[in-house]
């Protein structure tokens, strides 16, 4: 855009200020020329237009009407151009103007008007080819960054040297990716991440103290991974500081998937090598090999650990990076890989079991703090010291996960040591070995209740959850006590134990522990 001063300053354009109009209007930003000679031209002119006329209304409408119409269309100033019939600007213009604070300049009567559009459309053109030049150099720039692994930091600083802007890169986990000239607080980094997750996410936030943000959408597959904040609101900001923010969210997208694309080459493996570890067999002899990629020492001592969330059985979106972003702070290395209900962590760990219980405590905090709303959970499989002994840890840290999920004691981190006595046996058997138990005596109530819609399986499981209280079982089931005891007799009936028998109350109850494990 350009300003009345910038034009007064051309001297070609012989132009002369007669009215300055209210303080700063020669330093506001015009929009364009337009050059009229009707009486009324409001309804034409656009906001802060300037408005080029040699006076041919007058014998229509007087000055003040003139000046009184166009200062609706709020315009940027008026020009009046000399002619030999009208050789100075009228006094009553010069007055209504004055009257109503509307910036006048005078032109002579030897320069045309069109010397001020192509005046403007000169300085248009600069301001187009400057904007150009500086976005085809910053995004050179941006691609260098990028190239050269520079991340996301590198983008911010790219964008910093044209514009000292307060910017910051959250993705929709709400974890900070990187940030210049600004510090968000983890409520504000949540509130981004809360947009994110809105369908459509919004162009601007409202982040408290740090005021309203406008957000540039940086995605990799459809849908936004991350934003770019800048903590001005869109209307705060010029046109090419919002064309350099565009453009820098592009080039985030592309880091982004690079990142995704490596964290899912990464996770491929880490979950290849649990598989390794549990079938064991030929392929047990890559685990070595595999576990030194991930820069954990396969001859030193290794701990398995298995994170989850109490309450449910699934694994939330995040929760694998997390956890190795958590492992990579401490200075841990550690192969993470995720599944559909937990995540779990082969370390290398030259502590004891003692020392395990402070560090998964903080894991707990750092994904309780990512995750508002869900209580983690981590089951320690125990220390081994020889590959021999990394599937036998796997299995326990796995089942001491799976206790605290379904658990009511509350508890955050567990080992399997510290299980009953009957998780310790049943942990120490293969899954066939469980299907087989679990079968055995469960198999007949199943299909009885496959097939007539009943619930002895459930009833059952009450029943010894309740420590065999008929009137508390029957409370929590919500049916009368004689109806619970004809269910009870049923199952004794088809299973051939009875439950009021400590010895086959023991089967009934590992078998439906059995269940859950396999």
């Amino acid at each position: 855009m350009f300003t009345l001063r910038s034009l007064l300053e051309d001297e070609t354009l012989e132009l002369r200020l007669l009215v300055p109009g209210p303080r700063g209007a020669l330093d506001e930003p015009a929009a364009w020329v337009h050059g009229t000679e009707l009486p009324d031209p409001s309804r034409y002119v656009r906001r802060r237009e300037l408005v080029l006329t040699n006076g041919l209304w007058s014998d229509r409408v007087s000055a003040a009407e003139f000046v009184a119409d166009i200062r609706r269309a709020e315009p940027a100033g008026l020009v009046f151009g000399l002619r030999p019939e009208c050789p100075a600007t009228p006094d009553d213009l010069v007055g209504a103007c004055a009257e109503a604070d509307v910036p006048l300049l005078e032109i002579s009567a030897a320069v045309p008007f069109t010397a001020i559009s192509q005046a403007v459309a000169a300085r248009y053109t600069e301001e187009r080819q400057g904007a150009l030049v500086g976005l085809v150099r910053r995004g050179e720039a941006l691609a260098t960054a990028i190239s050269q692994g520079a991340g996301a930091s590198g983008v911010l600083r790219v964008l910093r040297r044209d514009h000292e802007l307060p910017l910051a890169v959250v993705d929709r986990m709400g974890r900070l990716l990187a940030s210049a000239g600004t510090e968000l607080e983890s409520g504000q980094l949540h509130a981004v991440a809360t947009g994110l997750a809105r369908r459509p996410p919004p162009l601007e936030l409202d982040l408290g103290t740090a005021g309203r943000a406008a957000l540039y959408l940086v995605g990799a597959v459809g849908e936004a991974d991350a934003a770019l904040v800048c903590l001005r609101p869109v209307t705060g900001l010029t046109r090419a500081e919002q064309d350099a923010l565009e453009q820098a969210a592009r080039y985030l997208s592309l880091e982004v998937a690079r990142k995704q694309a490596m964290q899912a080459i990464e996770g491929r493996f880490a979950g290849e090598l649990l598989e390794m570890v549990l079938s064991g067999g030929s392929r047990a002899a890559e685990v070595p090999g595999r576990l030194r990629a991930f820069g954990v020492d396969a001859e030193g001592p290794l701990a398995v650990w298995a994170l989850a969330f109490a309450g449910t059985d699934a694994a939330l979106p995040g929760l694998a990076e997390t956890a190795g972003e958590f492992f990579a702070a401490a200075g841990v290395p550690a192969v993470v890989a995720g599944g559909s209900q937990d995540v779990v962590a082969v370390l290398a760990w030259r502590h004891g079991d003692r020392e395990s219980a402070p560090l998964a405590e903080r894991l707990v905090s750092a994904v309780a703090g990512r995750f508002p709303g869900h209580r983690p959970v981590v089951g320690l499989g125990g220390v081994v010291r020889h590959l021999d002994g990394l599937r036998e840890s796997l299995v326990r840290s796995r089942e001491a996960c799976r206790a605290l999920r379904q658990g009511r004691s509350g508890r955050a981190v567990q080992t399997f040591a510290e299980l009953g006595a009957h998780r310790l046996l049943l942990g120490m058997q293969d899954a066939e070995t469980l299907r087989t138990l679990s079968d055995a005596v469960l198999a007949p109530l199943r299909e009885h209740d496959a097939g007539r819609g009943a619930e002895l399986e459930g009833t059952l499981r009450a029943f010894l959850d309740h420590d065999g209280h008929w009137s508390a079982t029957a409370a929590a089931l919500h049916v009368h006590v004689n109806t619970l005891r004809n269910r009870l007799a049923k199952i004794t009936r088809l299973t051939g134990r009875d439950v009021t028998r400590t010895a086959d109350r023991v089967d009934l109850f590992l078998a439906l522990q059995a269940a859950g494990m396999k």
